[in-house]
């Protein structure tokens, strides 16, 4: 695909100072631009790249004011980040704007598709599935029977959608994301062994949900497991059964969310948290890297860190002493020698 500096322009509202008819057909670097791409220059230390990019159009901010000579086509805007994320967006549904139904997809009879939808290759579709509009559904997907796809949803390669699970519009499901399959419950017998606890709930996704590459969540025991509209999570993310994460809330990779857990709106929890069952965690509430939450966390905004994890300045306060912990160890073990004589 290719766009001229003028069309670029009239996208993402901007002026174009150069040659409004030069065209590009992908984007680069800044530092690594080449004829036909396009870049962008928003952080004041990519500079010096623009008077050698080779790039034939750069975005830039409408107060930029070259020191030198520049070979490439500018095209100034309010904020030059934020128009070219804006146009990536564009570039990308056009890239994705597939349509059409693959003869070699498995409908059921009972199933009821949407209008404008694209159902690729080896997509299986159970029993009374329903597909809204404008649903793109890439080969080698699975929907179970009784399932629910919204409007405007996208399930790339791989996802896999378990029986009787519902998805709500506007959402995008990336390779391998698992929805529905059973959650961890096994009851403990008397002969050490454990007995299977079946898992007859589901799993509810509401509307404009991101998820990740690989990432997993649970069906319920009973009733649902919740994932409240807005919500954002990462790759290589395990959600249990009966958890619930409240609206905005956003989850970075290979964290873990233990069963029963209710998290609140607007929250944000870092890479590799590991959080136990049956807690409440409160509306934006943020949670670091790698911390370890054995513990609800009722106060509305608090921040934490560690495993176990606590308050975050109480935190850094005993990291500190942490880190000192084997010259405090050393200086007691000398006035242990100095006051043992004394003693005796």
């Amino acid at each position: 695909m290719e766009f001229s500096a003028n069309q670029i322009a009239q996208i993402i509202n901007g002026k174009v100072d150069g040659d409004p008819n030069i065209k590009v057909n992908y984007v680069s670097r800044i530092e690594e631009g080449k004829k036909g791409t396009l870049s962008f220059l928003s952080n004041p230390k990519y500079t010096q790249y623009i008077y050698n990019t080779d790039a034939s159009i750069v975005i830039v901010n409408n107060n930029f004011k070259p020191e030198n000579k520049i070979k490439t086509t500018l095209i100034r805007v309010d904020d030059a980040y934020s128009a070219f994320a804006k146009l990536l967006e564009v570039y990308n549904k056009i890239k994705l704007d597939k349509t059409g139904i693959s003869e070699q997809a498995y409908i059921s009879t009972t199933a009821k598709i949407g209008n404008n939808v694209y159902i690729g290759e080896f997509v299986v579709i159970g029993n009374d599935v329903t597909i809204g509009d404008n649903v793109k559904i890439y080969p080698q997907v699975y929907i179970g029977d009784n399932a629910k796809i919204g409007n405007n949803t996208t399930l790339f390669t791989g996802v896999k959608i378990y029986p009787d699970n519902i998805i709500g519009n506007n959402c995008t499901l990336h390779g391998g994301v698992i929805v529905g399959s059973d959650g961890f419950g096994f009851a403990p017998q008397t002969d050490n062994n454990y007995m299977k606890v079946a898992q007859i709930g589901n799993v509810i996704i509401e509307d404009n949900v991101d998820i990740g590459s690989n990432t997993t969540i649970d069906r319920a025991t009973l009733g649902s497991t919740i994932i409240r509209k807005g919500v954002k999570l990462d790759n290589l993310i395990q959600i249990a059964h009966n958890v619930e994460i409240g609206e905005n809330t956003v989850i970075a990779a290979q964290s873990g969310i233990s069963g029963s857990t209710k998290i609140g709106k607007n929250c944000m929890i870092g890479g590799q948290v590991g959080i136990i069952g049956h807690l409440t965690i409160a509306d934006e509430v943020k949670i670091a890297a790698q911390a370890g939450v054995g513990n609800s966390i009722m106060k509305k905004g608090e921040i934490v860190q560690g495993s176990p994890s606590f308050e975050i300045s109480k935190y850094r306060k005993s990291y500190v002493h942490f880190r000192n912990l084997h010259s405090i160890k050393q200086k007691i073990d000398e006035l242990e020698k100095k006051i043992n004589p004394i003693s005796q």
